[in-house]
């Protein structure tokens, strides 16, 4: 189970480390998914790295329809 999931738009906005938990996840969208984080517990919208032409390693890709999944069954949702 995820307890919060942080969703990051821009580059600029990762959370201070101190804010995640361990079953915290962040999900890379739009411009994010320029900057990857130096953590394990994160993934990247798949669509978002196509338009960009991003090279992210697939086992990190998620789609649309897994974010939604994840978000459901998140405890919390933040969006930065």
């Amino acid at each position: 189970m995820v307890n919060t999931v942080w969703i990051i738009k821009r580059m600029a906005d990762f959370p201070e480390l101190e804010l995640l938990d361990e079953e915290d996840l962040i999900i890379l969208v739009q411009d994010a998914v320029l900057r990857t984080p130096s953590l394990d517990n994160w993934y990247a919208c798949e669509e978002d790295t196509i338009a960009r032409g991003v090279k992210i390693s697939q086992d990190k890709l998620v789609s649309y329809t897994d974010i939604i999944d994840i978000i459901e069954k998140a405890n919390k949702v933040v969006v930065w």
